[in-house]
């Protein structure tokens, strides 16, 4: 049995795609209300922030992925998601589970360093300190050893179904609707972006290569780093929109946070996009030579098709 913790979000979806299509994974997918991603997954409904469900929810696993979100409030973040993980932990140190766990680079610096595993942590803002505080409980886990530990690392995602990024709000979700696209401060910064069916597939073949874990793993991203200027430019070429944008100013973001809440959350990230963002996935392509990257053309033709089948199936109607 493999058990997601978190499986309503767009990466545990295509996780549990995977987990059965490439290893034939008896799958349970636990959420407060999951569905099934296959007809033979089994549901349970839990709530990670009281210990004895979370036990009961990876009892019998083998490997458990701790994919849970939370939306993008700080307060939210520092009251639950620690105790969500330690939940998780606690559990399956208990059952005697390896455990997977997806991450961000939140805690990482944001300037124009290369991003590698080794990168030392300096968070800005309180939900990089949370993310930061969760890393090293992971961690410390791993150093503890009773049970096999890894944690997968991504950057920024952008993708299919219903992925939730700044990059898809901004830039792709404006495109689907008509909308001039979006860009955060500057358009000529390199983006490190990965796409999400991407990173799933590489969280599962973590989870399933022994020699995998007791590590950690930057999930592996084009090597072609675009600027934003040049990512839009190519999104505009296959949706057939003119080649335009806005560029959101500091201030524009600040007064937008006044007033709602997605602006006021992407107030800490700003730096991330003044400077260049390189993540680095050396490490894993050097273990897994053979694992087939997306482009970014073919990421965004992949959205651009799936829109159409959407307007096909509202017609139809």
């Amino acid at each position: 049995m493999q058990t997601i913790l978190g499986a309503s979000g767009q990466i545990a979806r295509e996780l549990a795609r995977e987990l059965k299509h490439s290893y034939g994974a008896e799958l349970r997918l636990v959420s407060r209300n999951p569905h099934k991603v296959n007809d033979s997954d089994t549901l349970m409904s839990a709530d990670l922030l009281d210990a004895p469900q979370t036990l009961e929810a990876v009892r019998g696993s083998r490997i458990v992925y701790f994919a849970a979100g939370l939306p993008p409030d700080a307060k939210l973040w520092e009251q639950n998601f620690p105790v969500m993980l330690q939940n998780a932990l606690n559990a399956c140190r208990s059952v005697g589970a390896s455990f997977v766990y997806f991450d961000n680079t939140y805690m990482y610096p944001q300037d124009s360093r290369l991003q590698t595993e080794d990168t030392l942590f300096l968070p800005l803002g309180r939900k990089g300190h949370v993310r930061a505080l969760m890393a090293n409980m992971v961690l410390d886990e791993m150093r503890r050893g009773d049970i096999p530990v890894l944690i997968g690392r991504a950057p920024e995602f952008y993708g299919p179904g219903k992925t939730q990024s700044f990059t898809n709000a901004l830039i792709l979700d404006r495109l689907k609707s008509g909308k001039k696209p979006r860009v955060p401060l500057n358009a000529d910064t390199l983006r490190t972006l990965i796409w999400t069916p991407d990173a799933s597939r590489a969280l599962a073949l973590l989870g399933n290569s022994p020699d995998t874990y007791g590590q950690t793993w930057h999930l592996p991203c084009c090597d072609e780093r675009l600027t934003y200027a040049q990512f839009v430019s190519l999104a505009c070429g296959i949706f057939g929109k003119e080649t335009s944008w806005t560029v959101l100013s500091k201030p524009a973001i600040y007064i937008a946070g006044l007033f709602s809440k997605g602006p006021r959350e992407l107030r800490e990230l700003l730096p991330r996009y003044e400077n260049d963002n390189l993540f680095d996935s050396t490490k894993f392509k050097r273990q897994f030579p053979y694992f087939r990257v997306t482009t970014y053309r073919e990421g965004l033709e992949t959205i651009y098709s799936e829109g159409k089948d959407i307007l096909v199936v509202k017609k139809d109607k």
